[in-house]
């Protein structure tokens, strides 16, 4: 299985990782910390050098409480020089942009990005699949509910009994959206939106059911790095807290089938799924 994308293409005959890079005020765990390019672009050489396969660069915060929709604007003031930055230091590695806006996914496309990771599956832009179709881009399509203010609340966590079941009906018109506008299959990334729109025991219910998410013939990207879910089974009332909890929910992911890790934390992760994805191969082929 491969991911294609604007720029390449990138295996997933192994766990990957993809390293976050917010240059953001905001953002819930890290916020305000990359205040300047250099300050994103040593930021992405120590991604890097812990073993990121990706860097996931985002202008806006979804944060669980209190998040406010910027611009596009300032998204692209924030984003742009990043990108290109990042595309000068690091010519062959893959940049995903976090957006949920065509503008900025077309301008980032533009200036060296490979991937749009929209955390609205195309939900909040009509125009983005367009663009994504357009660019070649790889796409992330997150399952979420409600807009960039709401998404990340439990505003919209209402769930029957079977949580997965309704997340892959959600996704399912997204699919359709982009293969519609032209984005290859193969350029195609499922993400379950771990913590969006989803109480601790939604996550927890959709991380066992993974491999039904993995049946809709996608490959899978988790996100769990640091979310609060994570502090309703351990004491980590801090994002600081869960990077070990994240390790954990990480490696059962990718027994689960998952192939793809967005995380702030890129060296412990990495060394982690290494581990465990050796173990999983000796054991699958004895």
């Amino acid at each position: 299985m491969i991911w294609r994308h604007a720029t390449g293409t990138l295996s997933l005959d192994r766990p990957r990782v993809v390293g976050i890079v917010n240059v953001t005020p905001d953002s819930f765990s890290d916020g305000g910390m990359l205040r300047t390019v250099d300050d994103a672009r040593r930021h992405v050489d120590r991604l890097v050098h812990e073993g990121a396969d990706v860097v996931d660069i985002g202008g806006e915060s979804t944060r669980p409480q209190g998040a406010t929709p910027v611009s596009s604007d300032e998204e692209l003031r924030r984003v742009i020089p990043v990108v290109e930055a990042v595309r000068r230091d690091h010519p062959s590695l893959p940049i995903s942009v976090d957006t949920v806006k065509a503008d900025v996914a077309r301008a980032a496309m533009a200036a060296g990005a490979s991937i749009v990771n929209d955390v609205s599956a195309f939900r909040l832009d009509a125009a983005m699949a367009d663009v994504c179709g357009a660019t070649l881009a790889g796409v992330v399509l997150m399952h979420s509910r409600g807009d960039v203010a709401s998404m990340a609340t439990f505003e919209h966590a209402n769930y029957g009994s079977d949580v997965v079941g309704e997340i892959c009906a959600e996704l399912e018109p997204s699919v359709r959206r982009a293969r519609a506008a032209g984005v290859q299959r193969e350029a195609v990334v499922l993400d379950p939106g771990i913590g969006f729109s989803k109480r601790a025991e939604h996550s927890l219910a959709v991380l066992a059911d993974l491999p039904r998410l993995t049946r809709l013939g996608f490959p899978v990207l988790v996100g769990v790095s640091r979310k609060r879910f994570i502090s309703a089974i351990i004491e980590a009332p801090a994002p600081g807290d869960r990077v070990f909890g994240t390790v954990g929910a990480n490696v059962a992911a990718l027994e689960r089938g998952a192939r793809l890790f967005r995380v702030h934390d890129v060296k412990v992760n990495r060394d982690a799924l290494d581990v465990a994805w050796a173990i999983m191969q000796q054991t699958h082929g004895s």
